[in-house]
């Protein structure tokens, strides 16, 4: 099957979406499913699709990864998409569960075991010696994208 209909960002160009970014309510969404395309057509580059992050949209959702990757490669629109979620997952939830969901994947930080507390650290040192601001898992992905594409951090 030819993939030249797909609308898929070069992630080899390109960071997916911020963590942050939202599509119906809903964090962590945008960024996978650009993971999603861009693994269809041959551009994820370091991205994977179905990480453990995405799983936590998974798992909050109640749908199957690999069925919405089947939905992505027919084409289908961000919004097309989150009407075939809507009607497809497992759990209905509100729009307060959505927010409150959301808003806690926002702010989530590393658990407070030590194991958890260095790698966060160490992958933040790695990226950059002055941030400070650096405390939540969305700020890491986001200034892991930023230096991966050229930023100075």
């Amino acid at each position: 099957m030819s993939n030249a209909h797909i609308s898929a960002p070069d992630l080899t160009k390109r960071p997916p979406r911020s963590p942050r970014c939202r599509l119906g309510g809903y964090v962590l969404l945008p960024r996978m499913l650009d993971k999603g395309r861009a693994e269809i057509t041959g551009q994820n580059g370091e991205y994977n699709y179905d990480s453990p992050l995405d799983q936590r949209l998974v798992d909050f959702f109640g749908f199957d990864a690999a069925a919405l990757r089947e939905q992505l490669a027919t084409g289908k629109s961000d919004g097309e998409i989150l009407d075939w979620l809507n009607a497809n997952s497992k759990h209905q939830r509100t729009a307060w569960e959505i927010e409150q969901w959301s808003e806690y994947q926002g702010r989530r930080g590393p658990d407070s075991d030590a194991e958890t507390l260095a790698i966060f650290a160490e992958k933040t040192a790695r990226l950059s010696k002055t941030r400070e601001d650096i405390k939540t898992w969305a700020d890491l992905l986001d200034l892991e994208d930023f230096v991966t594409f050229g930023g100075k951090a």
